[in-house]
């Protein structure tokens, strides 16, 4: 059974440092990669409060939403399409300060001001990506890549 997850105060890194051990807690040797996604997005929301956090999984050569916590979000994204699409295409994260500025930023919500997305890449291939959305600018940074690639990192490495 799972328990609440133990939210710790502080800067960004230690709020990341405190609740990567709780999701792998959390996790355990659960192997279902949905029920996995599902915790981590619900324990990412938790701690940090973001607009919105999911996962979109690569099938049939799209985008195809996964487990989420947050408003209802897009079905389908086409490669290089929006940041998800962009994040995917380059196999690299995408840090966007102000979505209004990103050229193609697909509005799911209007609500959505800045984004980051993490590619999960297992053998090679993206095989989805993090999707993180926050209702204010400027909400992401370097802080936020390092300890999302690793969650995802991890995340890919027990599927």
């Amino acid at each position: 059974m799972a328990e609440d997850l133990v939210l710790v105060e502080g800067d960004k890194s230690t709020k990341y440092e405190g609740l990567i051990p709780q999701i792998k807690a959390l996790i355990g040797d659960e192997k279902d990669m949905v029920a996995n996604q599902a915790n981590v997005a619900a324990a990412l929301k938790e701690a940090f409060g973001f607009l919105w956090v999911g996962f979109y999984n690569v099938k049939e050569g799209e985008l195809v939403l996964g487990p989420f916590q947050g408003p209802v979000a897009c079905t389908r994204i086409q490669i290089g399409r929006g940041v998800c699409g962009t994040a995917w295409e380059q196999k690299e994260t995408v840090i966007v300060e102000d979505v209004e500025q990103f050229p193609g930023h697909i509005a799911c919500s209007s609500l959505s001001k800045s984004e980051i997305v993490v590619p999960l890449v297992k053998e090679c291939q993206v095989v989805g990506v993090l999707d993180v959305d926050s209702d204010e600018t400027g909400s992401f940074d370097g802080v936020d890549s390092i300890y999302l690639n690793q969650i995802c990192e991890w995340l890919v490495s027990i599927m």
